[in-house]
């Protein structure tokens, strides 16, 4: 039995949900998402909260059962307070700053890496050495994120690179005479 499949996912005053043809949609007042439905578990919309349950007793259905309550909740969440990822550069001359629908940044390459913001994304840099990346769908955000990530990762030794908000970076000992 899974333990966060049992829990029914409250739906917040100002939040619509409706499934049809598959499809689930959640309004709220940061805008809309949507899921298609898998057809191992079974949705059900009952007054302000939908329950997931597993279709039959097939171990592929309860596999799906937890996973799908999660992703539903995550569109609630994502349409009433979105979601938010904060990147943190450190090391020397690396920096960051947003463009409109672009970041640019500079991470001791010969050149400035620009990356296209994606659609339904927010890129915020407060100041040079941190990125604040938001929006409503929890893994876009997360995988803009890593992609950012991706070009420097922090490195052992020094800690430079970029690394999440909250992370840690095990260090390692330099070369011993």
């Amino acid at each position: 039995m899974s333990r966060i499949g049992k829990r029914p996912v409250a739906i917040p005053s100002g939040v619509t949900a409706t499934i049809d043809n598959g499809t689930l949609t959640v309004k709220g007042p940061k805008g809309t998402l949507s899921m298609g439905l898998v057809d191992e578990v079974v949705y059900k919309l009952e007054g302000d909260e939908i329950s997931v349950k597993p279709a039959n007793d097939s171990r592929r259905s309860r596999d799906f059962w937890g996973m799908q309550r999660t992703l539903v909740a995550n569109l609630v969440d994502g349409v009433t307070e979105g979601y938010t990822k904060v990147l943190e550069i450190s090391g020397v001359g690396y920096r960051a700053q947003a463009q409109g629908k672009k970041l640019k940044l500079q991470l001791g390459f010969s050149h400035d890496v620009d990356l296209d913001v994606p659609e339904g994304i927010e890129v915020k840099t407060p100041d040079q050495t941190t990125v604040e990346i938001s929006g409503i769908d929890k893994q876009s955000v997360g995988q803009f994120a890593a992609e950012i990530r991706r070009w420097r990762k922090p490195e052992p030794y020094k800690g430079k690179g970029i690394k999440y908000r909250g992370e840690y970076i095990f260090r390692k000992e330099g070369k011993k005479k």
